[in-house]
């Protein structure tokens, strides 16, 4: 295990490359020590009638949910109907590895991160591609954490801390957005941005909203920052990797490991604020909630949920784009309700960080 042995400040770099046979093996061998099976049975779990009842609400819903996935030594990114059913595989790629989906306001693209290479040629790339995979485009080379404008027309991105390889999310310096009509980046005005991750963008345009840690004076919180300002605001809610609802009105957030909350966000004071905080989903011990987004017409969420590992692995949290996630599953819950949920996929081959994706309008003549 020395090749997962951080380095004085706590990175994890290109000598933990997990994808190894051995790394897997151990990572693999662990997580079942912990979990027993890929189908989690523990925490605070719905009634089974309650979950059937969900899973046929999710069956009528057009919309549906990409993710990250590892599947015989490769990430790829797959796309499942809004209960789970009809699963596809967007990137076909055995050489590259795909994770971190977003979709395009449209559903029409997705963009998403590319890890590429092995050893100290290893880079995280942030790409964008149709929704059928044509059309594949390299954004920023050493980037990551990418979202979507609002329009849909720009990529905005956080530039890598490192030219060497570190799987720590944090691990950035810089917000940088791409105009995909002209090729263009754009450095953010503050240029005194680091160590951000899960960046988002507001649907009014005007913030961007990303978990800070130990950067800018915060040793972490939940940050708005003004998208053609300097301003950065902390909202003094604890957790880590908002989402903010298509209507701009809400915020959802992991609150703890085990929590996952939702709140109402107040833009119309000094400073922005969150205020009626409430829990959507809870779990137990020893299984992790993560990665909430909200739906398009924000009447559900999505999260995953897994088991954490252990603790000779502490310094590669199971959350973390890239690492090796076993028994973790997608998952979607009602937004109103607390713990009104089912979960989707069950094979447990590290299913994280869902995202909806829109189905595309269809163009009628007039």
């Amino acid at each position: 295990m020395q090749n997962l042995r951080p380095d004085s400040e706590g990175f994890v770099r290109n000598g933990a490359r997990h994808r190894s046979r051995a790394g897997r093996i151990v990572w693999i061998v662990a997580s079942l020590v912990v979990c027993g099976s890929s189908a989690i049975g523990t925490g605070a779990e719905p009634t089974e009638p309650m979950a059937k009842e969900l899973l046929a609400e999710l069956k009528a819903y057009r919309h549906k949910i990409v993710y990250e996935t590892y599947r015989d030594g490769n990430w790829e990114l797959y796309m499942v109907d809004a209960d789970g059913a009809n699963p596809v595989n967007l990137t076909r790629t055995p050489n590259v590895h795909e994770l971190y989906p977003h979709v395009s306001p449209d559903g029409t693209k997705v963009c998403f991160v590319v890890d590429e290479g092995e050893g100290a040629a290893m880079v995280r790339n942030v790409y964008y591609m149709n929704m059928d995979g044509s059309g594949r485009t390299l954004v920023a080379r050493n980037a990551r954490e990418p979202c979507w404008s609002p329009d849909g027309t720009a990529i905005a991105y956080l530039k890598g801390e490192f030219e060497e390889f570190c799987y720590k999310d944090f691990a950035t310096k810089g917000i940088y957005v791409y105009d995909l009509r002209t090729g263009r980046h754009e450095e953010h005005p503050n240029k005194g941005i680091h160590h951000l991750y899960n960046l988002c963008w507001s649907p009014d345009g005007r913030w961007f909203l990303a978990t800070v840690h130990g950067g800018m004076g915060y040793k972490h919180g939940i940050l708005a920052i003004e998208v053609n300002g300097t301003g950065v605001f902390n909202l003094e809610i604890p957790g880590c990797r908002p989402d903010v609802s298509p209507d701009g009105k809400k915020v959802a957030w992991g609150a703890s490991d085990w929590d996952l909350f939702v709140g109402d966000l107040d833009f119309s004071g000094p400073r922005p604020r969150v205020v009626n905080s409430r829990p959507v989903v809870t779990s137990a011990k020893p299984i992790k909630i993560y990665h909430i987004d909200w739906s398009p017409d924000g009447r559900y969420v999505t999260f995953s949920r897994g088991p954490e590992k252990p603790k000779s692995l502490k310094d590669l949290a199971p959350e973390m784009v890239g690492i090796i996630a076993e028994g973790w599953n997608i998952c979607v819950a009602d937004a109103t309700r607390k713990n009104r949920w089912a979960i989707l996929t069950t094979d447990g081959k590290s299913n994280k960080e869902p995202d909806w994706a829109p189905a595309p309008t269809d163009a009628k003549p007039r």
